[in-house]
């Protein structure tokens, strides 16, 4: 395994935002209901979320969205870019959000991951994180149908 290169952290900027698409995109974490950009920019437009970005020589290699609900902070579109895997940039990067939430004071993170994506469960279950046992409901406030695949 290589050892870790500096991860450089930052919040993201207006350039940053293609890039980040692009690496959500080439991460397999977007879907068409979704749309990517809008959730960074309903991100950036308050003071309880963000997109946190990681830097490897300059060039973006790892990703975040954060925020919280006053109550429990929340994670989503964690990435690492693919050439980049196995040097722990996905601890380091989720490290960044827990460390964003507690400065916030905000005591418990949560993330969902989707039930057939047995991988990135064992990637969470190494960072000490632990399944909780609840159910998730949702609905489209626009009046969408439910999402594909959902009951």
């Amino acid at each position: 395994m290589d050892t870790a290169p500096l991860l450089v952290i930052s919040d993201i900027t207006d350039a940053d935002v293609p890039a980040i698409i692009a690496l959500w995109q080439r991460c397999g974490l977007t879907r068409p209901w979704n749309d990517p950009a809008a959730d960074i920019a309903l991100a950036r437009r308050g003071d309880n979320a963000t997109v946190l970005v990681g830097r490897v020589g300059g060039a973006i290699a790892a990703s975040a969205m954060v925020g919280h609900d006053g109550h429990r902070g929340w994670v989503y579109y964690v990435s690492v870019d693919p050439d980049h895997r196995g040097r722990d940039l996905g601890r380091a990067i989720m490290a960044a959000a827990e460390d964003w939430l507690r400065a916030r004071g905000i005591a418990k993170l949560m993330l969902m991951v989707r039930g057939d994506n047995t991988k990135v469960q064992a990637f969470y279950q190494t960072l000490d994180y632990a399944v909780q046992d609840s159910v998730v409901f949702s609905k489209w406030l626009d009046g969408r149908p439910p999402t594909p695949g959902m009951k």
